[in-house]
């Protein structure tokens, strides 16, 4: 080989080590701007995740609510650990003048939008309250209806000891417009303060019969056996929930409110008889 090839040969070696080297330099620049930009995305995702819930709220709830929202607090409370959620049932219009009195909640779900309306009207509210279920009425009578029950006009024979909620409360007043539409005078032995005190007096078999939620019959089983009467229909109560003002805890809050409302929370609420909004 003569001098002038073996100088060409070594030129062309050199610059094929060159090429290899900025090729390996390229790839190492790429794969490290690769890395970088996933690391960054990983970052991005990670800053942009919902902050972890923890603490506890109050609840205030209508007494119909006991055993949909006790479901709903134990599926609450495994999705977010940490969490607690505790319940304040009772008559609708005594927690709305609770609330209004300064009781420390974070939520209120009322049976009725003029209970609602009382904590609305005192501006107690942070959010407008939006109805997620709604409820209609049903006659409890003793297992077996051995009264032989069968209409709204038939708790009004003589002798028959009959119970209301309070007309304050939404059941009572519920009742009290299917009563009314109907034109019947009822008497009841006792008015009660809230629809789970109606209901216990049929169970205990202190009274024959009550005027309560289809819900609330249906919670009780074999205990009591219900009526039905096409009035109820024309005296169907609205449940709004909304996150209060002075919430303690309003990141909680929202989100247990966003469980009642969600897929989940309404097939709970449809399950224990609540219909649709």
């Amino acid at each position: 080989m003569t001098r002038s090839a073996r100088r060409t040969r070594r030129t062309l070696q050199v610059a094929g080590v060159s090429v290899a080297a900025l090729l390996a330099l390229s790839a190492c620049s790429s794969s490290s701007s690769d890395d970088n930009s996933s690391a960054k995305t990983k970052s991005d995702t990670s800053s942009s995740a919902s902050p972890k819930l923890s603490g506890s709220i109050t609840v205030f709830a209508a007494a119909s609510l006991k055993e949909s929202f006790t479901t709903l607090k134990a599926d609450f409370e495994k999705a977010h650990p940490g969490t607690t959620v505790t319940f304040s049932f009772g008559g609708s219009d005594t927690l709305a003048a609770q609330i209004t009195s300064g009781a420390p909640a974070d939520v209120f779900a009322a049976a009725s939008a003029k209970t609602m309306a009382i904590v609305t009207d005192k501006k107690d509210t942070a959010t407008t309250p939006a109805t997620f279920v709604r409820n209609q009425l049903e006659i409890a009578t003793l297992p077996g209806n051995p009264d032989k029950i069968s209409s709204l006009k038939d708790l009004t024979k003589s002798g028959l000891k009959v119970v209301l909620c309070d007309k304050t409360v939404p059941c009572g007043a519920a009742a009290q417009k299917a009563l009314d539409a109907s034109k019947l005078k009822l008497t009841p032995v006792s008015y009660e303060e809230d629809v789970k005190s109606a209901l216990n007096k049929v169970v205990l078999k202190e009274a024959d019969a009550a005027v309560v939620y289809k819900t609330d019959v249906k919670a009780a089983g074999s205990k009591v056996e219900g009526v039905e009467f096409p009035e109820s229909a024309n005296a169907i109560n609205d449940y709004p929930i909304a996150l209060l003002k002075n919430a303690p805890n309003p990141a909680v809050a929202k989100a247990f409110i966003a469980l009642v409302q969600s897929a989940e929370g309404q097939q709970v609420l449809n399950q224990a008889g609540f219909l649709k909004p």
